[in-house]
């Protein structure tokens, strides 16, 4: 699991630091829905271990070398795997094995066993997803952008109805159960679109036309780094409101203790009577503060009950803990797949997260302003209250 986690983080940075935008198809959410193909083709076909994570190892590193361009990218993309083995001092790993299977994925190799034909079917796991042929956009207007070709609607359409139906085939017993049939929904869509592209339409073809250029204006990159900063500014400032708290917390426990230790004592004596009022008027201004300061940095923990019905309704947000804690593995497993497949549904599971963590650092800069207030008010009063006690001796 350690391995698979730090391979996941590997990738990330390495696309985020390395591969040019460019590549607008062939990203992290491409690997992303690799590795999610390779694990249900994992159940599917009872795969056991070490061959399961070979195989998830060979999914999330497969397309690392289009860093350096596409043109033999899957050699590249061994010998980049064969670094964070050697980087991370990794055992028990078959590295040639991992290759072979990275080496699968090229167009022309024809699959000899059953590892590679789960990491080929996983590869073309696309062909069955509902947004088959936005995805088919992003690729096509990369292949414009990187190899500076232009390629018509009519052509594209016709060059994919080939892919589909003539060049690529699924080889698992599961994917040709279960992945086949949406394959094939796709390909009866590319054909009407095929037959509405020849018709020249042109009212449908213009409308059509801004659609795609709808979709194109929001680029999955982009989208992927608005989140990512957005969160990464509220964990930020949330960071920065526990720390003006800790601030007032500890310097309010000072004064306290300060005047339990050495003013409250000597309160008894009447020569000290004038300090009475200024020194409880500033423990209590202190104890005020302390309590707000608190309340800002308490944490909620959520104890609802999440049920399996929920989930399937898309009811709930799983990217929360206190909504999963209680969910057994295989259901927030089988939870997160079904929400990593559909882009629509991690988009919105994204925003209600973001929206959910706006409401709680409102909350806690609410808290910590009337902390900030109290304490403030609190130390001029005593000041002052203070200063009319040594004035009236």
């Amino acid at each position: 699991m350690e391995l698979l986690l730090k391979a996941e983080a590997y990738i990330f940075n390495l696309f985020k630091d390395k591969l040019s935008s460019e590549y607008i198809y062939h990203d992290y959410l491409h690997t992303l829905r690799v590795v999610t193909a390779v694990n249900e083709l994992i159940n599917g076909e009872h795969i056991l271990e070490p061959n399961a994570t070979h195989l998830r190892l060979a999914a999330w590193f497969h397309d690392a070398g289009y860093i350096n361009g596409p043109v033999n990218h899957e050699e590249r993309s061994c010998d980049i795997f064969k670094d964070f083995i050697k980087d991370n001092a990794f055992e028990n790993v078959d590295i040639d094995q991992v290759c072979s299977l990275i080496l699968a994925t090229k167009c022309s190799h024809f699959p000899t066993n059953l590892l590679e034909m789960c990491m080929k079917d996983a590869d073309f796991y696309h062909f069955t997803l509902d947004n088959y042929q936005e995805l088919g956009d992003l690729l096509k207007q990369e292949i414009e952008t990187t190899c500076t070709k232009q390629l018509t609607d009519i052509d594209w359409c016709k060059e994919n109805l080939t892919v589909l139906t003539k060049n690529q085939y699924y080889f698992t017993d599961y994917a040709k159960a279960n992945w086949q049939p949406k394959k094939e929904k796709n390909i009866l869509k590319l054909r009407e679109n095929l037959e509405k592209l020849k018709g020249n339409k042109k009212g449908k073809n213009k409308e059509i036309k801004e659609k795609k250029l709808e979709k194109l204006d929001r680029p999955e990159r982009g989208i992927d780094t608005l989140f990512r900063t957005t969160l990464n500014n509220h964990t930020q400032l949330s960071a920065i409101a526990d720390s003006k708290a800790n601030i007032l917390l500890s310097v309010n426990s000072i004064l306290i203790s300060i005047s339990l230790t050495a003013i409250i004592p000597k309160l008894d004596s009447p020569r000290n009577a004038h300090l009475i009022i200024p020194t409880f008027i500033l423990l209590i201004f202190s104890v005020i503060t302390i309590v707000y300061t608190i309340l800002a940095t308490k944490p909620k923990v959520s104890s609802n009950t999440v049920t399996k019905k929920e989930i399937e309704q898309r009811k709930v947000n799983l990217l929360f803990f206190g909504n999963f804690h209680q969910l057994p593995l295989n259901d927030f497993n089988d939870a997160m797949n079904d929400l990593m497949k559909d882009r629509d549904y991690l988009y919105d599971t994204l925003i209600k997260d973001l929206y959910y963590l706006g409401l709680v650092l409102n909350k806690k800069y609410r808290m910590l302003s009337v902390s900030y207030t109290v304490f403030m008010y609190g130390i001029i009063i005593s000041v002052a209250a203070f200063c009319i006690a040594f004035i009236r001796i």
